[in-house]
């Protein structure tokens, strides 16, 4: 896979760091399936020992996608109570809540962002059982944290995350199905690195769709269930790399009041899990199509041929909570793309770091 622009030499051309980091995933799932199982499903084994009565998920960014697609599966596989932290009522309010038996994960690329490391320290000193998620053993917050599980994804370089955020979830999914015990299910995903591979050899099909929309002024993206987190990704991914205003709903939420803006101009992206995240998701797919919007699906080869436009997604025999993992492969690849289209680099978007240390 390699960049398409032909107007520079290969140590100048634009997004060729992100290029080679999407190229990258299936070698990453695969490490993740070979090397950081068996320590992921004892971390887990730890943990769950400790019996917490309920989780909180700390992280910002494409982390917080990563923590929302991890609460689904909390939710959904244990039936545990989850929540979104809110760091500032720590970090800035001083606030110090009653955190015994509770599990707090934080989710972070370089684990280096002084808030998280804050409320980390403090959730643990206010009695939780803590565990950090990142791509550096070293940071200060696995540091801080009393368990730490390595996404093993190797340095990333270009400021959007693409394979730290596919290896999250894996990584996430891991310790999920080690927290149920030795019954966990992991069919389908050792078929994940084939599949990532198959989808990143399809770019042409990307770059196709990215012509379409590269004059695109604004674009909503929406799912539900496992979904969602895909949506939210894709909406950053387009927003830091192309500059596209991109607002991401759950289809529920769209469809109170959102919707209104819908027309048949700006395009609209549903992901369509394989499962009942999409069964859930019809309804809303049904009124878009009602009223005439531009209508991409990415999802099976039965809803992308009743859109405008889309991109059919390898689903057959994988469980709808493993999909989320393929969704976003080409929702990266549509942002790089239409990012080159409109002649700009995603491997640097203006005002961005590639390590953001919020307070």
């Amino acid at each position: 896979m390699t960049p398409q622009d032909g107007h520079h030499p290969q140590s100048e051309r634009p997004g060729r760091i992100m290029c080679r980091e999407m190229a990258e995933q299936p070698e990453v799932l695969r490490r993740i399936l070979d090397t950081g199982a068996p320590e992921i499903q004892e971390t887990a084994r730890r943990v769950a020992e400790k019996k917490p009565r309920f989780v909180l998920l700390s992280a910002r960014g494409t982390s917080d996608h990563a923590a929302l697609y991890a609460k689904y599966l909390l939710e959904v596989r244990l039936g545990l109570p989850c929540g979104l932290t809110s760091m500032s009522t720590i970090t800035a309010y001083g606030a110090k809540p009653d955190l015994r038996d509770v599990l707090v994960v934080t989710v972070s690329q370089s684990g280096g962002s002084p808030d998280l490391v804050a409320s980390a320290q403090a959730a643990r000193e206010a009695g939780a059982i803590t565990l950090a998620v990142t791509n550096n053993p070293d940071s200060p917050l696995a540091a801080v944290c009393e368990h730490h599980i390595d996404i093993l994804a190797g340095p990333e370089k270009a400021l959007p995350a693409t394979k730290t955020y596919t290896a999250a979830l894996l990584a996430l999914h891991l310790f999920v199905e080690g927290l149920a015990g030795p019954g966990g299910d992991d069919a389908g995903a050792a078929r994940l690195p084939d599949l990532a591979a198959q989808l990143l050899d399809r770019q042409g099909e990307i770059k196709d769709l990215a012509a379409r929309y590269r004059f695109a002024e604004r674009m909503v993206i929406t799912s539900r269930g496992y979904g969602y987190p895909t949506a939210k990704e894709a909406a950053l991914k387009l927003m830091e790399t192309s500059y596209i205003p991109a607002l991401a709903y759950s289809g529920a939420d769209l469809l109170h009041g959102p919707l209104a803006m819908v027309d048949n101009i700006s395009p609209v992206i549903a992901v369509v899990t394989d499962g009942r995240g999409g069964e859930a998701l019809q309804p809303v797919l049904d009124r878009l199509r009602g009223r005439g919007a531009d209508l991409v699906v990415i999802g099976p080869k039965a809803q992308v041929e009743q859109a405008s436009a889309g991109f059919v997604l390898p689903t057959d025999g994988v469980p709808e909570a493993l999909q989320p993992i393929l969704e976003i492969i080409p929702l990266q690849l549509l942002a790089y793309e239409v990012t080159i289209a409109r002649g700009q680099d995603p491997d640097a978007p203006r005002a961005l770091a590639k390590v953001t240390e919020t307070r």
